[in-house]
């Protein structure tokens, strides 16, 4: 329903302009006299009582901008803040409000506020930027959202001050460029690594940007052991309180956030913590983000593996659903996602073959260790192929463990989860570990273990 909006005067009006739902009866003269653009315009006879009538379309800042601009050319105060200048400075862009019309028209008064009181301001410049993400493309293209970001960037560039205002420590600017929508975002981040901040300094500001605007980075989920979680059952425990027409919008807000954050992450492998890269993986998985960014993941994950502890590693299997189809296959619907943990395990033998010239076994010695523990939880799984429990037994070198008994407790876990299992694949499961490798301990209860094929119980009782 449109409302009117009159100008209060003895003189009578003879121009109604309407803004989306509102329609302003004012007078011609004032506005000609400051727009050039509502000066050439061939304004068509009302068919009301109102003289003429225009309507303007796409009219940035909508009716509240257009209201003062009404009282500017009427000559009342003009208010400018930080709220309302962009609005006003791209409306005034719209009008053609320039200095050949009039001095001190509006174009030149925002773009002098903006300019020397907003930009020189922490607080102003983020309000300033925050009101430009309606105001595509005017922002955009009049460079105000290139100038926030620049500014914003130089400010926490510096060692905890401002001009005109202080940024006394990270997690105040943190704060407040998290709060940004994600493409201002990166701009800044991008623009403060190009000024020399440290790596860690805009990995933290990454990491809380997505504990903002990525709820399910902490989502843990506990369910019933055995045949895995599908997207839906992750993606609803996510959207659980949002209304359900929002529900496909937020996914595609998710992903596009998810891929924005992995594309602007310092390559330095210390930027971020192994556990955060593992989170954004599942995130990643969860919103179907594309194959190249989680090949992206994983890589990075297997740079720094030896940080990552078991727990982290137990990713679901999502893939299911997506596929749309109804797998028979028993070991298709295992539990814990095995092909990536075997992906990253690759990527990280391929980052150690790089570092030849580095000591290696430190890393390979704690990757053998954290890969035994991986194995043995997933080991539980009743629907975990042996095939696929030997591949990833046998994913790193022998020479990379230097005590199997980790691998023995992973193997005997199998065999207690998979107790149907023939003497051939007993012995197959058992010929991954070397028995030579085991401790005194593990070697008495090997012994004694009636789960093991009577090779192996001999051999140990040697």
């Amino acid at each position: 329903m449109t409302k009117l909006m009159f100008v209060n005067s003895p003189i009578p009006t003879d121009l109604s302009i309407q803004v989306q739902d509102i329609t302003f009866t004012v007078h011609k003269y004032p506005l000609v006299s400051k727009s050039s653009y509502i000066g050439r315009l061939e304004i068509q006879p009302s068919i009301s009582n109102f003289g003429y009538e225009l309507k303007l379309e796409n009219f940035p800042g909508g009716p509240e901008a257009f209201e003062i601009i009404l009282k500017f050319c009427y000559g009342l105060t003009l208010d400018l803040n930080p709220s309302n200048i962009a609005p006003l400075r791209c409306a005034s862009e719209f009008l053609e409000m320039s200095e050949e019309l009039d001095d001190g028209n509006l174009i030149s008064k925002t773009e002098a506020f903006l300019t020397f009181v907003v930009l020189s301001s922490w607080k102003d410049t983020i309000t300033v930027l925050k009101s430009c993400e309606t105001l595509s493309p005017w922002a955009e293209n009049l460079q105000i959202v290139r100038r926030c970001c620049d500014s914003i960037a130089w400010k926490a560039s510096r060692d905890n001050s401002t001009i005109g205002d202080t940024v006394n420590d990270e997690g105040c600017w943190f704060d407040d460029v998290a709060s940004l929508r994600i493409d201002h975002f990166m701009r800044i981040i991008t623009a403060i690594g190009a000024r020399g901040t440290k790596p860690e300094i805009i990995g933290k500001c990454i990491m809380q940007y997505a504990e903002r605007w990525l709820p399910g980075m902490d989502v843990e989920l506990e369910g019933p052991r055995g045949y895995g979680y599908g997207k839906n059952e992750l993606q609803f425990s996510i959207l659980i309180g949002r209304k359900e027409d929002e529900g496909i919008e937020h996914s595609q807000e998710q992903k596009s956030i998810i891929e924005s954050l992995v594309s602007i992450l310092p390559p330095q492998p210390g930027a971020v913590p192994c556990k955060f890269l593992l989170k954004m993986l599942k995130m990643a998985m969860v919103y179907s983000a594309s194959q190249a960014l989680i090949s992206e993941l994983e890589k990075r994950v297997g740079m720094m593996l030896e940080n990552a502890n078991v727990n982290d590693l137990l990713i679901p299997n999502y893939k299911r659903e997506d596929q749309g189809k109804f797998v028979n296959s028993l070991e298709q619907r295992t539990m814990h996602d095995i092909e990536v943990i075997q992906r990253i395990v690759e990527y990280f033998l391929m980052h150690e073959q790089e570092q030849q010239q580095l000591p290696q076994t430190t890393g390979k010695s704690s990757v053998s260790k954290l890969l035994d523990s991986y194995l043995t939880e997933v080991a539980k799984d009743p629907n975990l192929s042996i095939t696929k429990f030997q591949v990833l037994a046998e994913a790193l070198p022998e020479k990379a463990r230097t005590c199997d008994d980790g691998l023995y407790g992973a193997i005997d876990t199998y065999l207690k989860a998979h107790p149907l299992l023939s003497e051939h694949d007993r012995k197959r499961l058992c010929r991954i570990m070397n028995c030579g490798k085991l401790s005194l301990d593990a070697c008495l209860h090997a012994a004694q273990n009636d789960r093991l094929p009577l090779r192996t119980v001999i051999q140990n009782k040697k």
